[in-house]
């Protein structure tokens, strides 16, 4: 049969036709563009993954300056899977690995090519150590930034186990202002409900440990505000040694968490590393909403395609 430009790679649809469906898919679940289209809901998968194929084709080859790595559970039992973006063109890139070993890892530098890889500058992950151990092996001449949001993931950790604390501490009525405040407390504030600050409120005028632990948190994060290093580990020790007395020994360990960590922290403070940080948190967020208009992917390669073609613009 003669191959004309026209025609996607399923014989019977045009190439017009397959964009077209892939458009869809964007917005809309397979089977719900199946039934519109009145088609197969394996044929609108197809045509869903030339678009999506052709969208990658038409982006280019990466050759990343800047990229955040995270990982993502892509089923139940921890299993992982690396996202690898880049934060200049704030695109992923690369999706792929075995687990978020630093052999999975190496799969993406493996793919990117030492001259490219060479070209990296700064590499913006968490405190993981496969990912660092990974990076200084095949990037070496790149710079490591922590994650903001990862970093204060573990103070929220710290401030829950204080919680817990306080909870297990307490008898009888006094425990009601502390039950079911898991979130209120985890929350930003500006995020609260009316119903959900005046809870806090109360809680914090009740609870004086609760209330040091929670203005703590909420003052860390001034840290990244600082464009010398000088001038944020002077920041954190005041804030470390804010803790003296307070018996919080959830967040004198998260203080030994970020000492041992602090280059990869502090390099945020430096002008060249100022990176929009939230772009990796967002992706994740865009990848948990895709996966439940899916309800899960069996197929790992559309998954694979989706996650790379979500930022990019449709055709």
């Amino acid at each position: 049969m003669e191959r004309l430009a026209w025609i996607a790679e399923n014989g019977r649809y045009t190439k017009r036709f397959a964009f077209f469906i892939g458009r869809k898919c964007r917005t809309m679940t397979v089977t719900d563009v199946a039934k519109e289209q009145r088609m197969d809901w394996h044929s609108v998968k197809e045509l869903d993954k030339q678009y999506m194929t052709e969208q990658l084709k038409r982006a280019g080859n990466p050759a990343p300056r800047i990229i955040g790595i995270d990982e993502v559970a892509i089923r139940k039992g921890h299993v992982y899977r690396i996202i690898v973006s880049d934060l200049e063109r704030r695109r992923p890139i690369w999706f792929g690995g075995v687990d978020r070993s630093e052999e999975s890892l190496d799969m993406f530098y493996n793919w990117l090519k030492p001259k490219k890889t060479g070209k990296i500058r700064l590499v913006v992950m968490d405190m993981w150590r496969a990912f660092e151990s990974s990076t200084k092996k095949n990037a070496s001449k790149a710079a490591i930034l922590y994650d903001k949001f990862h970093v204060l993931r573990h103070l929220q950790v710290a401030l829950d186990t204080v919680r817990k604390q306080e909870y297990a501490r307490l008898n009888g009525s006094d425990r009601k202002f502390i039950k079911g405040q898991k979130y209120t407390l985890l929350s930003r504030r500006e995020n609260l409900t009316n119903d959900g600050r005046k809870n806090l409120a109360k809680l914090l005028k009740i609870n004086k440990r609760l209330n040091t632990a929670y203005m703590l948190k909420e003052s860390f994060g001034q840290l990244w505000d600082y464009d010398a290093e000088g001038w944020a580990k002077k920041f954190f020790e005041n804030w470390k040694k804010s803790l003296k007395w307070q018996k919080l020994k959830p967040y004198e360990d998260f203080c030994k968490l970020i000492e041992r960590h602090w280059d990869g922290i502090a390099a945020y403070s430096k002008p060249e590393d100022k990176v929009s940080l939230g772009y990796v948190e967002g992706l994740n967020t865009k990848i948990r909403v895709i996966q439940r208009r899916a309800y899960g992917f069996r197929d790992e390669d559309y998954f694979r395609l989706k996650i790379l073609t979500s930022t990019l613009e449709a055709i």
